[in-house]
């Protein structure tokens, strides 16, 4: 038999090095600006440090998908499925909580679980991981979120934006299982048999599925969303105000939820754009009472996840889209007719040096900004009648969503600074 790498695992070869590299001085960097300090933790901790973690329901647990074993002694140990577990325990034990709050630690490695191995899941794979500690407030959720997406910018992806929703309070998430459970509970003979276990244990699960029969039982219910509680719903606008203000790009998804127990309010993922049905980079949430719940004091928290592999093989993606095509600095966009001809004119004076691209009829604002966007450019620029009459054009950064007002005698210096 020729030796190989066992089922779900994988070499990192010398050439995928660099580009490992530079995710972890992404992380590294923008963690450090952040405040955040990082923390190591054990491969394997006691079996029971997950269990209480996770919830019973969980995929973890159900599908026994953890990698658990005895020792010599006959403690039961686990090699870490996911990171929160072990570094909230980390906390506990070396009595972090004295520290001033908020305390904010990441860390990063190797994982383990036993599941269907495919494109960017293995049964041994890398995270990222980040945990807030110590504050309730709203802001901290958005910090979390901005820091996700900072680091994704920073390893070069630009086509990144981010899902936000809530799972609300504990009794908001227990009248939107009960409403899931009424539903469905009449198709179940229809459900997908993961999806018949889910509704038995954890309802707002089902919601994950991606089965064809699941989703059109679920079409035209309600989400969860729906059942925040007033308490809650103001929560996720001050988390979403917060981005507005920062500039993240984002959208709220309405149908988010997160597979553990211990989610509260706040959930969120990582999408990028143009890198085909598997989108999903990483995600987090709020965990009010997990530290609680491992023995610690009653302390709030908010982390996330990042997926090590599903990061880089968005940045190989994104590096092979624009490999043999030059990125545009600028698409300029006419919204009327007499644009179209004043933006060709702008693009042939500005590419004395630089790459500029414009439609070449009229578009509205939308579809305009779709064409800009799938052509990979850093800029859209619109011009309609209200630009011309003030002689500007209106300059959006299309990985931030940032919008500036820029004269036209003033585009080529803008462009050339802002690149």
């Amino acid at each position: 038999m020729r030796s190989q790498a066992v089922k779900g695992t994988h070499d990192i070869l010398p050439d995928e090095q660099p580009a490992w590299r530079q995710l972890a001085e992404a992380a590294a960097v923008e963690f450090g600006r952040a405040g955040a300090r990082q923390l190591t933790t054990p491969v394997f901790e006691y079996s029971e440090v997950f269990e209480k973690s996770v919830g019973a329901s969980a995929d973890l647990v159900v599908q026994k998908e953890m990698y658990s074993f005895e020792d010599r002694g006959g403690r039961r140990l686990t090699l870490r499925p996911e990171f929160t577990a072990g570094v909230l325990r980390a906390f506990i034990e070396h009595g972090m909580h004295t520290l001033p709050t908020p305390v904010k630690l990441w860390s990063a490695g190797p994982l383990f679980r036993a599941e269907n191995v495919q494109r960017g899941r293995y049964r041994q794979f890398h995270q990222l991981n980040l945990e807030i500690i110590g504050l309730s407030q709203a802001l901290a959720d958005a910090e979390a979120v901005q820091l996700l997406y900072a680091i994704l910018r920073r390893c070069g992806l630009a086509r990144v934006h981010m899902r936000v929703g809530s799972v609300g309070d504990p009794e908001d998430r227990a009248a939107y299982n009960a409403y899931l459970r009424q539903a469905l509970e009449p198709h179940q003979a229809e459900l997908s048999e993961t999806s018949r276990e889910r509704l038995r244990l954890n309802p707002m699960r089902v919601l994950d599925s991606k089965a064809e029969q699941d989703q059109a039982l679920l079409a035209g219910l309600k989400r969860p969303v729906d059942f925040l509680g007033e308490a809650a719903r103001a929560h996720l606008d001050e988390v979403t105000g917060h981005l507005r203000d920062w500039q993240v790009p984002f959208e709220i998804d309405p149908g988010i939820v997160r597979g553990l127990d211990y989610y509260r309010r706040t959930a969120f993922e990582a999408h990028a754009q143009g890198i085909g049905a598997q989108s999903a980079l990483g995600g987090g949430g709020r965990y009010d009472g997990l530290i609680e719940n491992l023995g610690g004091p009653p302390l709030p928290g908010v982390g996330w996840a990042l997926g090590s592999e599903r990061v880089l093989d968005a940045m190989a993606q994104e590096r092979a889209v624009h490999a043999d095509e030059p990125r545009p600095l600028l698409f300029l966009v006419p919204l009327d007719e007499p644009a179209v001809a004043e933006v060709a004119r702008m693009a042939v004076r500005l590419r004395r040096g630089r790459h500029v691209e414009h439609a070449y009829v009229r578009r509205n604002p939308g579809k305009g900004l779709r064409d800009a966007d799938r052509s990979g450019a850093v800029f859209a620029g619109l011009r309609g009648d209200t630009e011309r009459s003030r002689g500007v054009l209106q300059l959006k950064r299309l990985a931030t969503g940032e919008q500036t007002e820029v004269a036209e005698d003033e585009l080529a210096r803008f462009l050339d600074e802002h690149a």
